[in-house]
């Protein structure tokens, strides 16, 4: 049952994330919250894999940090990368 509030938790903040950064339009609207609650959810699993309890703070900690960092990244990184596809796309379709 934990892992699916934290997965819940993990996949609303990457909503939240999506809301706060600009050019939220590069990139689709259940994204980030996809990406935030597959990270989290992997790491949580992981994490009880390894030995850690699903009471103990530093799993729910690590594993929400982590859907966070893994959305916040997604969130920088594909604006710029669509931008400089988009702008290859065109400059290939305007020779042809």
């Amino acid at each position: 049952m934990e892992l699916l509030f934290v997965t819940v938790i993990g996949a609303s903040i990457a909503a939240i994330i999506r809301y706060l950064l600009p050019a939220r339009g590069m990139y689709g609207s259940a994204l980030l919250p996809a990406i935030g609650a597959a990270v989290t959810a992997t790491v949580w699993v992981a994490l009880v894999f390894v030995g850690l309890t699903f009471d103990g703070s530093w799993i729910w900690v690590a594993s929400l940090l982590a859907g966070i960092g893994a959305a916040l990244a997604a969130a920088l990184l594909l604006p710029r990368h669509r931008e400089a596809a988009d702008a290859r796309a065109f400059e290939a379709l305007s020779r042809s």
